[in-house]
């Protein structure tokens, strides 16, 4: 039987929802329940409460079903907690092939010749859409003050991999050689995306580094997948409770590997390419209470010993998907925030350097 919150339309449960966060700590406390802490780490109220409001709800995993059935049930609830769109941001559709579409944002009063961020969601390479990603493409473009280019990349399993790594390096290319049309400066063009759009941004990278380019000035990381060749000791702490569950990751691999030794490919898991010299500076953030934390951090120490400029940021009291809540609290907004400045000023600094060249 649906829950009084269900019965409501989707507009009125997210105010109900956003209402719940605004009363007074000690309330939200006793919603949720006594603090959890694994690892070392306290995890945020706001994202226990998150928790707490999916179990009262009784949500079924994304892994319950169909891609599909997953699809739709995204579709509707990521409206639940992504917030009223922010503005002011002009948005505009784009066709970056016959294949693929796009989504351009430009924050308004930005100059022509702006950095650029090509922008991957995530969802598994099984859901997600640039709806269900398009106030993270809304903040980011008006808080780092850069124009975002959102992709709309084909998904598994009626496209499993290497289709969407090859959408994405469409994309890329496509924004390098149309940056004088879509406002921007071919100069200074980011990746970067969440999960599995982490991973598509970062074997971007990797791919056209080693073809010598042009490649991205930058990265923005979020909580990337970068190896599915093995399981970290983070999934066996994190593997279920903490929204993105070990039977999900089972489920989005299962559709996205066609054989098993696709797991083995760099394009799939690059944390295991042989060399990661040359690639663009980069920040990435994992969240200390997801699955893919270690993984993702193991990425940014082969980083690091390549000789790449690399700011990892844990966030040690968040979970996995934190960038999708900024329509809820306040904690999630503050990482993304921190996000949003390291991609302004990576960006600025490459626009410079550019210049000066």
């Amino acid at each position: 039987m649906p829950s009084l919150l269900e019965r409501l339309p989707v507009p009125a449960q997210a105010g109900a929802i956003r209402a719940l966060y605004a009363l007074p700590r000690s309330l939200r406390r006793l919603v949720a329940g006594k603090p959890i802490r694994i690892d070392g780490n306290e995890l945020a109220l706001d994202a226990q409460l998150l928790l707490r409001l999916q179990q009262l709800a009784k949500v079924p995993p994304l892994s319950d079903g169909e891609p599909v059935h997953a699809r739709a049930s995204l579709a509707e609830n990521h409206k639940l907690v992504s917030g009223p769109p922010i503005q002011p941001v002009d948005v505009r559709e784009v066709t970056i092939s016959p294949s693929i579409a796009g989504r351009l944002y430009t924050p308004a009063g930005l100059a022509e010749g702006s950095p650029l961020l090509v922008f991957f969601h995530g969802g598994g390479f099984v859901v997600g859409t640039l709806d269900s990603h398009d106030n993270i493409c809304r903040f980011l473009a008006k808080q780092a003050e850069v124009r975002v280019l959102s992709v709309d990349y084909r998904l598994a399993p009626e496209h499993p991999f290497p289709t969407p790594v090859e959408d994405a390096l469409t994309a890329f290319r496509f924004a390098h050689a149309s940056a004088r049309s879509l406002g921007a400066s071919p100069d200074a063009i980011a990746v970067g995306g969440d999960s599995a759009g982490g991973n598509l941004a970062t074997v971007v990278s990797w791919l056209t580094t080693r073809e010598g380019g042009p490649k991205p000035a930058f990265q923005l990381l979020f909580y990337p997948a970068t190896d599915a060749s093995k399981r970290y000791r983070s999934q066996e702490l994190f593997t279920d409770g903490f929204f993105l569950t070990q039977d999900d990751m089972d489920w989005f691999m299962r559709h996205y590997a066609v054989h098993e030794e696709d797991k083995l490919d760099p394009r799939y898991s690059p944390l295991l390419a042989p060399d990661l010299s040359g690639l663009p500076p980069t920040y990435l953030a994992t969240a200390g209470f997801d699955p893919l934390r270690d993984e993702g951090e193991a990425y940014a120490e082969r980083l690091k010993q390549a000789g790449v400029p690399v700011i990892l940021s844990r966030q040690a009291d968040l979970i996995h998907g934190y960038a999708n809540f900024i329509g809820i609290g306040t904690r999630f907004l503050q990482a993304m925030h921190e996000a949003a400045g390291a991609l302004r000023t990576g960006l600025g600094i490459s626009a410079r350097e550019s210049v000066l060249e």
